[in-house]
């Protein structure tokens, strides 16, 4: 893992975890959230619109075997649905802007049922720009909702309710590579949500992109 970005998640999880340092670890984390980011939207310039369909360790394990546009995908769709679905109980920013046609998705889910040839052809259906604007929206959801959070707030657990509503809105799918998505965010509290998937996993996503782009610039 990236130093900087290891160290930063160690210091929100610290700083976090007491009331009288819990502001100052909202911050840390938004830093955090800024610097990845920022290499996501280098691709953006810096790669070709057939870089973000490619899999150059399709058969290796571990997320670095996706493309790029499924990574930047699944990270904001993850997102948008656990910070508004199942934490703030409002519209996800998928729905309320309208980013199934815009961003001419084929699916509504997180992406994780989908494998091998797959998540290629998904990556090549969608339109990188509004897939781009999507992120931007969602990050800066997030952003407000993560600075409206109160110390006393993390200990909150995921109400049979929200998690009803999740159900109702199909966009975990059945598959058992997506399933257990539902039960693992549902067993959380607020803090441990903070840690997966708000930091870690954006770090685990775009170490893995950066691999992939790392092999395309090598061609």
């Amino acid at each position: 893992m990236n130093k900087e970005w290891s160290e930063l998640n160690k210091e929100f999880q610290k700083q976090t975890d007491k009331e009288s340092s819990f502001r100052q670890g909202i911050e840390t984390l938004l830093e955090l959230r800024i610097q990845l980011m920022d290499v996501l939207m280098s691709f953006r310039s810096e790669l070709e619109r057939e870089d973000f369909n490619a899999m150059p360790f399709k058969n290796a394990e571990g997320y670095h075997s996706k493309t790029i546009a499924y990574s930047v995908w699944h990270i904001f769709r993850i997102e948008d649905i656990v910070a508004h679905t199942l934490i703030c109980g409002d519209e996800q920013v998928f729905f309320s802007g309208g980013y199934k046609e815009r961003i001419n998705s084929p699916v509504i889910t997180t992406g994780n049922e989908l494998t091998g040839g797959e998540i290629a052809g998904f990556s090549a259906q969608l339109d990188i720009d509004e897939l781009y604007n999507y992120s931007a929206e969602v990050m800066e959801s997030t952003g407000q909702m993560l600075k409206s959070l109160r110390f006393e707030d993390i200990k909150n657990r995921i109400s049979a309710q929200r998690r009803e509503n999740l159900l109702l809105l199909d966009v975990v799918s059945s598959d058992e590579k997506a399933a257990w998505l539902v039960d693992y965010w549902c067993g959380k509290n607020i803090k441990g949500l903070l840690r997966m998937p708000f930091s870690r996993h954006w770090i685990m996503h775009t170490e893995a992109s950066l691999r992939i782009a790392a092999k395309l610039k090598k061609r």
